[in-house]
């Protein structure tokens, strides 16, 4: 009952795979910093730094 193609070994199919790891690893690093740097936008602008300048000054006028 054969179907005409050969048996691959696990070796090879494990050889096929390895660049398949490389490229998820750059694509969750590129949207890692991606993230990081939509943070820095975030944080950087003035109505969250007044906002977070607000928040502290409440904690540290309160008690």
């Amino acid at each position: 009952m054969s179907t005409g193609h050969t048996p691959r070994s696990l070796a090879t199919l494990h050889q096929e795979e390895d660049g398949l790891a490389t490229a998820e690893y750059g694509i969750v690093m590129l949207a890692a910093v991606a993230f990081a740097g939509l943070l820095t936008a975030i944080l950087t602008s003035e109505t969250v730094r007044g906002w977070l300048e607000a928040l502290v000054q409440q904690a540290l006028t309160a008690g």
